[in-house]
């Protein structure tokens, strides 16, 4: 375990130590976080590839103490460096599937192109090699028993880290806090896109029991469907409803109580920043009106320990990047609150 007895909490974070200004090496830590600067398949706004390195410096400015978590990063946070590999794919592909959005947005035919064609096969296959990095990467960790979570990149990066979970620890759920549903299938002819993460989740990994999602307020009538399709396996708490039990009479803490009851004993949490009010996020690949305070997240996050569940990783995505550094302080805040929740839910 690191020496950490000359290191001052209070102190300014060191921009030559780690993430938060920490002074662990990835040895040391028992939260080990991996960069994924991959944003292929946004449909809107980009600039969540290089949220990391934002992050990053933003995290230097977050103080230590959380009344929550008391000394929780002295267990050691670590983040693993960005490979500029997969951000050059991430470039790369993320031009031609630029061009290939706009193309197909006109009503053209792919099959009458041969360069369309030929990008989309590219960008589908660029999105297989990305999944089963992230599935190398989390799985090695796992197995030298960290506590992993991700930085993101777009929504389609955990996929990788979802089947490694799987493998780790079998049955399990997630919590996914989200403006969108993300269950479409093959969004945009993109099989590994961004909006159908969960649904390729849900097709692909049976060890997924369930899926709670809370906050959606933007999604269309084929993911409407197949959560009625779903026989209780997805279930949805709507913005829209939530607001309006709010308005009947009902508190956050009796429809938090609904939510964790859903949840099985693991849980998986995946973040997406948009979940939140857009006021805290603006740049977001896309932000839509209503959403949540960090707070009420986190005083959802709190009481699914507080029931007993255990949380087994995160996921936290779709940060933007813009000319103010605020989308990249609130990402580092709610990044420093879901490593300490993970260590006090493992501890």
């Amino acid at each position: 375990m690191a020496d950490i007895t000359g290191f001052d909490p209070n102190q300014a974070g060191n921009p030559n130590n780690n993430i938060f200004g920490l002074p662990f090496s990835e040895e040391d830590s028992r939260v080990v976080l991996l960069p994924i600067p991959w944003e292929v398949t946004v449909s809107y706004n980009a600039g969540t590839a290089r949220a990391a390195e934002q992050v990053f410096k933003a995290s230097l400015q977050v103080d230590l103490f959380d009344p929550d978590v008391k000394d929780g990063w002295k267990q050691g946070f670590y983040m693993k460096d960005i490979d500029r590999k997969i951000l050059l794919k991430s470039d790369y592909l993320r031009k031609e599937a630029e061009l290939y959005i706009d193309y197909i947005s006109k009503g053209d035919a792919v099959c009458d192109n041969k360069f369309m064609s030929k990008s989309l096969r590219e960008i589908n296959e660029g999105s297989k090699f990305l999944n089963n990095w992230v599935y190398e990467q989390t799985s090695a960790l796992l197995q030298k028993g960290k506590l992993v979570g991700l930085l993101g990149g777009d929504h389609s990066t955990p996929f990788g880290f979802f089947r490694a979970i799987a493998e780790q620890h079998a049955d399990f759920g997630i919590l996914q806090i989200d403006a969108h549903c993300d269950l479409r299938k093959a969004y945009e002819d993109f099989r590994y896109s961004h909006a159908s993460v969960m649904y390729n989740a849900l097709s692909e990994i049976p060890e997924i029991k369930k899926l709670v999602q809370v906050g959606v307020r933007d999604y269309c009538e084929e993911e409407w469907e197949y959560i009625c399709n779903s026989e209780g396996r997805v279930v949805t708490y709507f913005d829209k409803s939530i607001k309006e039990r709010q308005f009947e009479g009902e508190t956050w803490k009796e429809i938090v109580n609904d939510i964790v009851d859903q949840l099985p004993e693991k849980v998986l949490i995946s973040f997406d920043i948009d979940g939140l009010d857009p006021k805290l996020c603006p740049n977001t690949g896309t932000p839509v009106q209503g959403g949540f305070e960090t707070e009420q997240v986190f005083y959802l996050f709190k009481k699914v320990i507080e029931s007993g569940r255990t949380i087994i990783g995160f996921d936290l995505n779709e940060i933007g990047v813009g000319e103010s550094c605020g989308d990249a302080s609130v990402g580092a805040r709610v990044l420093f609150k879901l490593c300490n929740l993970l260590v006090k839910s493992n501890s």
